[in-house]
């Protein structure tokens, strides 16, 4: 599928908690024109199953799958499941697992997803944070898999051309920290002026909350008016 001019936003960490705002953030993009969007899905945070917790999140996610939203595995908990010392422990979910501990988490949250009747086609790590043995365990279950950098096709080799990858930055609002909150919403704006084929968008559940973020949002899409929609599973080609 070759289109010459998409926006792509990716809507993280769905899980009970936040369905309330990812509800109301999805609608709002639907009506400024973005109808299709890559939800990301938190399968299990604080090993609840999101099935048992939320019946009344499970069936939008499916009936926004039937309208053309792309559904992707969010990590297992979203939460680092090895803390080690403050000299070694680094951010990311999977990080300092080993190949089994990542193969065990990354299918106990695809079975918990499956078996609520929303099975992922795709995954993104939680902070984009891969490991090798990460992206080994992927190549079996998933479609496509999103890095910062670009969304990446399952079953082709890491390090072949482009053309197996669909190279876009992702931009998205800081969180945490007062500079951050300030800076980032310049920057969103920057990237959306950028002269690329495709915008990336990540959008969570706190930028809600705040009203610069909401508005740097409303100006890029109002920008980026003639871009056409797209998923990552689209981009990826699968």
């Amino acid at each position: 599928m070759r289109r010459d001019r998409t926006i792509a936003v990716a809507l993280h960490g769905i899980e009970p908690a936040t369905f309330g705002r990812c509800a109301v953030i999805r609608d709002w993009l639907g009506d400024h024109g973005v109808d299709r969007v890559t939800l990301l899905v938190i399968p299990a945070r604080d090993l609840h199953p999101v099935g048992e917790r939320s019946p009344e999140m499970v069936s939008w996610l499916a009936e926004r799958r039937d309208a053309g939203d792309s559904i992707a595995q969010h990590g297992f908990q979203h939460v680092c499941l090895r803390r080690g010392s403050l000299l070694t422990h680094r951010p990311g979910e999977f990080t300092g697992l080993d190949e089994d501990e990542t193969r065990r988490a990354v299918h106990a949250g695809w079975r918990v997803m499956k078996l609520a009747g929303i099975e992922p086609e795709g995954f993104v790590a939680p902070s984009y944070a891969y490991t090798a043995a990460l992206r080994q365990a992927l190549r079996r279950r998933f479609l496509w898999w999103a890095e910062a950098l670009r969304v990446q096709r399952a079953g082709v080799d890491d390090a072949q051309p482009p053309a197996t990858a669909s190279r876009a930055p992702a931009f998205s609002f800081a969180a945490d920290g007062k500079l951050g909150r300030l800076l980032s919403p310049p920057l969103v704006r920057a990237g959306a002026m950028l002269p690329t084929s495709t915008l990336r968008l990540d959008l969570h559940p706190a930028d809600l909350r705040h009203a610069r973020h909401m508005m740097a949002l409303e100006w890029v899409l109002q920008r980026s008016r003639f871009r056409e929609a797209v998923t990552y599973r689209e981009l990826a080609g699968a």
